[in-house]
């Protein structure tokens, strides 16, 4: 009766971390206590997660089938009731069946898989290009078709604002424009890093000597934090990448803005030079 009771509780208290698992998840950063994935903010994550959520369901059926199959055994095949044992060789239909019971399990796993893979790596036509490039220990990005280019490094708990997360928060952040197809290649200087956005459904390797691509769709506006995912040294835990989604108008000024800004800096180094 308390193994029942036990068994009862941590079915109980799974169920409650299941149900509780979305309203912990952070929108656009890791939260307290979280126990699932952050937010969906590109259509890539929504089936990222719906995959995650599928998968889940059918480990925890096997699982309950399998601790079913475990209790039956155990109450109607215990020696009190059966003191001889059975002398039962095989059973055709029985491995009939965990033979192509399992195959289905696995095609219907495999089906959404691919339609993921696809979806991953079927690029859309770019409204926006960036190109995100890993050093020990930062991030530079470059927007080609606009001549931006700038590095983005964390800032350091003591110069944090309010409301400025602890080892997210960049003194320059990635700016892209809501609702459009952002084409990110990803390369490195020297070591391996790893460009990973979770609320963009993003993660991928930056390499030395090879340019990959991935891409995103951000849905909503707000600001979306990721991290190295790679360990690449030292100083490997204090590599943020945090991009900023705004409105069409406001990335419009944003670009003008940077623009002014390097022509500004251009003009410095001139007239220093002159001098």
């Amino acid at each position: 009766m308390a193994m029942l009771n036990r068994l009862l509780i941590y079915i109980s208290s799974a169920a409650l971390l299941a149900v509780c698992g979305p309203a912990l998840a952070g929108d656009g950063q890791p939260s307290p206590w979280q126990i699932g994935f952050q937010k969906a903010a590109s259509p890539i994550m929504e089936q990222i997660t719906s995959f995650h959520d599928f998968i889940n369901l059918i480990s925890i059926l096997i699982a309950l089938f399998v601790l079913g199959l475990l209790i039956y055994v155990m109450v109607r095949f215990n020696e009190k009731r059966h003191p001889q044992p059975s002398r039962t060789t095989h059973n055709t239909v029985l491995e009939v069946a965990w033979t192509i019971i399992p195959v289905l399990i696995l095609v219907a796993i495999a089906i959404p898989s691919f339609r993921l893979l696809f979806a991953q790596y079927d690029f859309p036509k770019a409204d926006l290009t960036l190109t995100a490039t890993g050093s020990q220990w930062y991030w530079t990005y470059e927007y080609p078709d606009h001549g931006i280019t700038f590095a983005s490094i964390m800032v350091q708990e003591a110069d944090l604002k309010p409301g400025q997360p602890r080892l997210l928060t960049v003194d320059r952040e990635v700016v892209v424009p809501v609702n459009k197809n952002v084409i990110v290649q990803v390369k490195a200087n020297d070591v391996i890093h790893d460009f990973a956005v979770p609320s963009f459904g993003v993660k991928l390797d930056a390499v030395p000597g090879r340019l990959q691509k991935t891409w995103f769709r951000a849905e909503r506006t707000g600001m979306f934090y990721g991290q190295c995912s790679e360990l690449c040294g030292r100083n490997h835990a204090f590599m943020p990448i945090a991009v900023r989604v705004v409105s069409d108008e406001e990335f419009a000024a944003w670009l003008d803005s940077q623009k002014k800004s390097a022509a500004r800096d251009d003009a410095g180094k001139v007239t220093t030079a002159q001098k």
